[in-house]
């Protein structure tokens, strides 16, 4: 009986922790990435930037929520950059095709760039974790500029598309968004193996 109770605490803390206001938010950027990905395909640029817009928006309010609210839980340092990375990707892979991006495209180096990196800092993580075990990277200022930059990039493409101009400036916030996420990198990685050396392994009972 005691053990039913106990499972059930548990089941109700997991679902509390899941339905929280930051988590949702996550959730929501993460089921909106499709449907940016679907109005592109039809090729209306004015719905893929109002629903880009909008989950990208989700991404501040997560962080404000859970901040303010002190709804912060080991789920969301996980969803809330999951939320990030499906998105960010989605959106730079459709920006990279020119018979979508009209007249904007995405640079290939760029979205090479801001994907390696992402993926480099999760074989990172993924090794770390087989190593030493268990363990929460939170995002840097770096990273989170980074991410901001990125966001706010993949808009820039989709407004001018929507207007059908080009503008003089986006090469250069091309350029600014590949040196944060390049720089970004290589800070997560520094830090990873900073605090690789500093830790020991936990030793067995």
């Amino acid at each position: 009986m005691a053990s039913e109770m106990e499972d059930t605490v548990t089941d109700d803390v997991r679902t509390s922790e899941i339905l929280t206001v930051p988590n949702l938010l996550s959730l929501a950027r993460i089921l909106l990435t499709p449907v940016f990905i679907w109005a592109m395909a039809q090729r209306r640029p004015w719905l893929a930037f109002g629903i880009f817009l909008l989950a990208g928006s989700t991404d501040a309010l997560d962080g404000y929520t859970a901040r303010r609210f002190r709804l912060k839980s080991n789920l969301g340092l996980w969803l809330d950059p999951a939320g990030d990375k499906i998105l960010l990707t989605a959106a730079l892979v459709v920006l990279t095709l020119s018979r979508l991006s009209v007249p904007n495209v995405v640079p290939l180096w760029l979205t090479a760039i801001s994907i390696g990196r992402d993926l480099l800092i999760a074989a990172g993580t993924l090794v770390y974790i087989g190593i030493r075990g268990r363990t929460v990277f939170r995002p840097t200022l770096l990273g989170k500029a980074s991410t901001v930059s990125g966001i706010l990039t993949i808009l820039a493409v989709l407004l001018w598309n929507a207007l059908g101009l080009s503008p003089s400036f986006l090469p250069w916030l091309f350029l600014l968004t590949a040196v944060l996420a390049g720089a970004s990198g290589a800070h997560y990685i520094l830090l990873g193996i900073r605090r690789f050396f500093r830790e020991r392994k936990p030793t067995a009972a």
